[in-house]
């Protein structure tokens, strides 16, 4: 059991609670000091029951000096343990910190995995023996300042290192207490400028708002952002939700602080509760030890994007709506309620109140999320910018690959603009890389684009053949106005398009409920 108790920074204070465990025969196993002033004192008694604490507990408040006792899920120590070990475990590259004895003294699970051992055994582990012609401690205290770009050969393999000195005291030799590196595969260098440059935009400044629609959207979320209210955002897979939420974050009052991601689909549902919400030390079989703080946790002060909420469990649900109605929770494994300030944006691609309807999402849940909402639209609604944004996404990809960059055909164009999107612009950006690294020549014509023709005019398939002749002829035409319409928004055009009277338009695109039904 932990416990935290909220006293006098006095002296004799830690003696006199210490006394009451061991005149009651509880060992105190550690102890920690805290507080902005040496006013908060975190004792671990590991073998003390809560029938001993309610005992225990009307002693310990007559204390001199003690102002409150309660239970807690993490000693600081704990807590900053998670918090790097979380950080660590984020990031792709591998990262070790080495003694000056170049001993490793931990390392990241990439890490781990690239040198083929087990975690227990990092400890302590030399890396002389894997690297190359190089005496790292030696190098670190010749240089004794931050190191980049150091090209190594480790394993076989060539890395660019970045190694940055760490000094117990002053910044000079003496100090040295060893280093963190963080190595770059050498042959994986182009990606990462690439990588570098996606982020030199950041917000909305990074989506390219290529037609009217994108603008519009841009509009809005933009009023939206600086709110501190939940924020739902409804679009198809690929259409570039989570980078409306990351810019909606970046350009709120929060936007210093952690943006974190929890994609809710295809995750079992104690997976993604622990995940989320994090849980207590020996919460169930097989739980580390410390316990593990939840995404929550580590958002504290930021935003978490939910993404496919309408795949959330009911009983994630009914937790979600708990946080959102008074930001307090119960990690896994624990009766301690927690606290945050958090701001909540969810992602989904499925019609939520249609799910409430049919008994799969809490309709309280939905009016929670939906105080805000953003409504991003598919690709095919907004090919009149997909030229714009085709020279857009041949930029990055030429850049990326390294080779000169090509034009686009006008026969190219036409069937990109003529091609239904599924997968949006996601799919657009892959088809498009994909093109570039196909072609030879300066130009970009249709062979290039690699397009599944079987998804070209999804509206169109799978008609229903049941009913009169009358009821399919009646989906047939309904799916082809609505195909249609998008590019011939108006009665007038679209009847001129098909060579029929704009009034007979107009009356079918009400029966069909189609578009605004204008002139």
């Amino acid at each position: 059991m932990r416990l935290k108790f909220h006293c006098q920074n006095r002296i004799g204070i830690l003696r006199d609670i210490v006394a009451q465990f061991a005149d009651y025969r509880v060992n105190v196993a550690r102890g920690e000091v805290g507080g902005d002033h040496g006013n908060t004192i975190y004792l671990y008694v590991p073998q003390l029951l809560n029938a001993q604490l309610a005992t225990l507990k009307p002693a310990l408040d007559a204390i001199p000096g003690v102002f409150g006792v309660k239970r807690v899920s993490l000693m600081p120590s704990e807590r900053r343990h998670l918090e790097l070990d979380a950080l660590l475990s984020s990031l792709s590259d591998p990262v070790m910190s080495i003694d000056m004895q170049g001993r490793i003294v931990a390392a990241n699970r990439t890490a781990v995995q690239m040198l083929g051992v087990r975690i227990d055994e990092v400890p302590g582990l030399s890396l002389d023996r894997y690297l190359e012609d190089l005496n790292l401690p030696d190098l670190i205290r010749r240089n004794n300042s931050r190191i980049n770009g150091l090209r190594i050969k480790l394993k076989g393999d060539t890395y660019l290192a970045d190694i940055a000195p760490l000094h117990s005291e002053k910044n000079d030799v003496a100090s040295l207490a060893g280093a963190v590196m963080t190595l770059h595969r050498a042959d994986r260098i182009g990606a990462r400028i690439y990588q570098v440059q996606r982020q030199e935009l950041r917000g909305f400044e990074a989506i390219f708002q290529s037609s009217p629609r994108l603008e519009a959207l841009i509009h809005e979320a933009r009023r939206m952002a600086p709110l501190d209210a939940p924020l739902l955002i409804v679009g198809e897979t690929g259409t570039g939700k989570e980078l409306v939420a990351r810019a909606c974050h970046l350009a709120s009052p929060r936007g210093q602080a952690p943006f974190m991601v929890l994609n809710c689909a295809g995750l079992p549902e104690s997976m993604a509760e622990t995940e989320l919400f994090g849980y207590a030390p020996g919460a169930f079989e097989g739980a580390r030890p410390e316990g593990k703080l939840g995404l929550l946790e580590l958002t504290e002060g930021g935003t978490i994007f939910l993404d496919e909420v309408g795949e959330m469990s009911p009983r994630l649900q009914t937790k979600l709506l708990r946080f959102l109605q008074d930001g307090g929770f119960r990690r896994v494994g624990s009766d301690e309620e927690t606290y945050l300030d958090v701001r909540v944006i969810c992602a989904t691609q499925q019609n939520l109140p249609q799910l409430c309807t049919e008994g799969l999402f809490r309709p309280d849940l939905y009016h929670r999320l939906n105080v805000l909402s953003l409504q991003v639209p598919p690709l095919r609604e907004c090919l009149d910018g997909i030229e714009e944004l085709a020279a857009y996404f041949l930029d990055r990809a030429a850049r990326q690959i390294g080779c000169p960059l090509p034009g686009l055909s006008p026969a190219a164009l036409e069937k990109l603009a003529h091609y239904d999107w599924p997968g949006n612009v996601r799919q657009l950006e892959n088809v498009l890389f994909q093109a570039v690294s196909l072609c030879e020549e300066k130009v970009i014509q249709p062979l290039h684009l690699r397009l599944p023709q079987s998804e070209e005019v999804p509206e169109l398939a799978g008609i229903a053949l049941e009913g009169s002749l009358s009821d399919i002829l009646g989906d047939v035409e309904k799916r082809v106005l609505s195909t249609l319409y998008r590019q011939y928004p108006s009665s007038r055009q679209l009847g001129k398009r098909l060579g029929v009277s704009h009034t007979t338009i107009a009356n079918k695109l009400k029966r069909y409920g189609i578009g605004g039904q204008d002139d």
